[in-house]
């Protein structure tokens, strides 16, 4: 099993200005709560790409590249849902640079933070719904089938109740 990296000491690197580095870790990856349902992601520790720029002013430009999985339940049908994400995040920190040019992901010291900054890049990676298929058409909301395997399903529309005294009407 491949050795996981929660946190990175950037300074160890000793880059100078304008120097650059390419590092391939793997970062732990717990599972998501989303929508009320559990999701499993794999793989953990995922394999991470994260290229290291030292900038002007002892800062750093970085970025973190790698793919996951999630695996639960699809939103629409119930069925087992596995998307694979693909994260690409980037990050400044950039000493005395103010809000817009300072991480919450590397300390004053230089340690990255990566477990913390994948799992809130995978977090904002996840799409508005987790479905088994970018089609899929859910559940009945009046019987509950499943319409992925009757797509001509339906039910006798219920008469509207607002017309329910004209129903009352004798014509003789």
């Amino acid at each position: 099993m491949p050795q996981r990296t929660d946190s990175f000491d950037l300074a160890r690197l000793n880059l100078r200005s304008g120097e650059g580095r390419r590092l391939q870790l793997h970062a732990p990856l717990a599972g998501l709560s989303y929508g009320g349902s559990s999701y499993e992601v794999t793989p953990s520790p995922a394999p991470v790409t994260l290229d290291v720029s030292r900038t002007t002013h002892s800062g750093y430009a970085l970025r973190m590249r790698f793919d996951a999985t999630l695996r639960g339940p699809c939103m629409r049908c119930l069925e087992p849902a596995h998307p694979t994400l693909h994260v690409d995040a980037r990050e400044v920190s950039q000493p005395g640079g103010g809000d817009e040019l300072t991480s919450p992901y590397v300390s004053e010291a230089g340690e990255l933070d990566l477990a913390g900054w994948a799992r809130d890049a995978l977090s904002l990676t996840v799409p508005d719904q987790i479905t088994c298929k970018p089609d899929c058409l859910g559940l009945c909301p009046i019987c509950g089938e499943d319409l992925n395997d009757a797509p001509e399903h339906e039910h006798e529309r219920e008469p509207d109740p607002r017309w329910a005294k004209l129903r009352e009407l004798k014509f003789d």
